[in-house]
């Protein structure tokens, strides 16, 4: 998953390829974005005060506020921004688009264009300098670093051919990035302070550091734990061969995103998950909610003798314990070029909208 300070991003004049073809950390070049530095300090100081005053000064419901407001923003991000917008993996009519830019705007990650074009580069060119948060060097770098430095050339270059036109014809993605500031102002900061000061007489000191700042703070961490965590520490059931893994304890704090070695491999599965109907993939349960109502359509899972056939060809042995080989292409969601056509054809839609 992606997250931005800024939607800009510069390049970095480095190559880090050894000889022998594995990256040496050593060989980068960081060269440090000061004002994105500062930022980061200004969230992480702020964050950590409000933690303190979240556990010791905060009245119940602010906590209580705090943590109601944090759940519904983050599926601005995992419902909407990653599974809908970045893999395609379901369609939202208009209401519950609206909605979700409401909820991603909330989080201030950066706008839902930017950060679904990088997160389809991750995908495409995952664990490479192609990689915005490229894991290989290092969990700093891929956790909050990637964040602090002139990106990667290669990323530069191989974003460019992403394909974002599904995006660039969304209305409700053009009008967030178009009013981008504005609406992280209003919805990451000054909405969650002014509610616990107006309603309950909360000191707005408090209210500010705590619903505010380290409600954001977590927000930024519980997503860059998807981009560090979860492609350094787990197992590999569907695919050894890539970084990405399975991590239950992501999926808890992300409500349902640590699944990433299948998220990897079925990145247009709506579910991120074999395991769907997880209490851990609470995203999952909240798109099948709105799929009931008619807001949520033709939300893409994968058939189970596909992922069988995949766990026994390419994973580690945690799912199925045979000889493995890896023949797969990457692929950044639905309707990326290199799909393969048994997986085109193997696909399953729920809740197909019947157009007339």
């Amino acid at each position: 998953m992606s997250t931005n300070i800024v939607t800009s991003h510069l390049e970095t004049d480095v190559t880090p390829e050894s000889k022998e073809g594995s990256i040496s950390k050593s060989t980068y070049k960081w060269k440090l974005v000061w004002s994105h530095v500062l930022i980061m300090v200004f969230i992480y100081a702020g964050g950590l005060y409000g933690l303190y005053l979240f556990l010791f000064y905060c009245s119940w419901k602010t906590c209580l506020w705090t943590y109601i407001y944090g759940t519904i923003s983050f599926q601005g991000v995992t419902a909407g921004t990653h599974r809908l917008w970045s893999h395609r993996s379901y369609k939202a009519k208009l209401p519950l688009r609206i909605i979700l830019m409401i909820c991603q705007s909330m989080t201030f990650q950066g706008h839902i264009y930017g950060w679904a074009r990088n997160h389809r580069a991750h995908h495409k060119f995952s664990d490479t300098d192609g990689d915005p948060h490229n894991a290989k060097r290092g969990f700093f770098f891929s956790h909050v670093g990637w964040l602090l430095v002139l990106k990667h050339k290669d990323f530069i270059n191989k974003r460019k051919t992403i394909c974002v036109d599904d995006l660039e014809s969304d209305p409700v993605v053009q009008f967030q990035r178009k009013y981008y500031l504005p609406l992280v102002i209003l919805l990451c900061y000054l909405l969650p302070t002014i509610v616990p000061w107006y309603f309950w007489n909360e000191s707005l000191s408090i209210s500010w550091y705590t619903a505010a700042m380290f409600r954001h703070c977590v927000s930024l961490n519980a997503t860059y734990c998807v981009n560090s965590i979860a492609h350094l520490f787990g197992t590999k059931p569907y695919d050894k061969k890539i970084g990405a893994v399975e991590n239950s304890l992501i999926s808890v704090v992300t409500n349902g995103e640590g699944w990433h070695n299948y998220h990897h491999v079925f990145p247009w599965d709506y579910k991120t998950s074999e395991f769907g109907n997880s209490r851990l993939n609470q995203t999952t349960m909240f798109i099948n909610f709105f799929a009931k109502i008619g807001w949520a359509y033709d939300l893409k899972t994968v058939a189970k003798e596909l992922i069988e056939r995949k766990a026994i060809r390419s994973g580690d042995g945690s799912k199925f314990n045979f000889e493995n080989q890896h023949n797969s292409k990457a692929v950044w969601g639905w309707g990326d070029s290199e799909m393969k056509t048994e997986d085109i054809e193997e696909v399953k839609k729920y809740n197909k909208l019947i157009e007339f």
